[in-house]
């Protein structure tokens, strides 16, 4: 699984919007939806390494796909 250090949730959230990804639900996590794929971000900052490499690989991105929408 890839890692991605270092990622405060709130710059995820905005880059999987810039995705095509919405948030439909808020409160200990963050649930987004793009209407086919649901993802769910804890609200730690700095998100894990690992759970934001899978947040990353279920949205359907590459790491550097990813880190050029941040």
């Amino acid at each position: 699984m890839p890692k991605i250090p270092g990622v405060n949730h709130q710059d995820a959230v905005r880059a999987l919007e810039k995705a095509g990804f919405r948030v439909i639900r808020q409160g200990k996590h963050i649930v987004m939806t793009d209407g086919v794929r649901i993802l769910t971000i804890p609200r730690n900052s700095p998100v894990n390494a690992y759970t934001m490499g899978g947040i990353v690989r279920d949205a359907g991105l590459t790491v550097e796909e990813f880190r050029n929408l941040l």
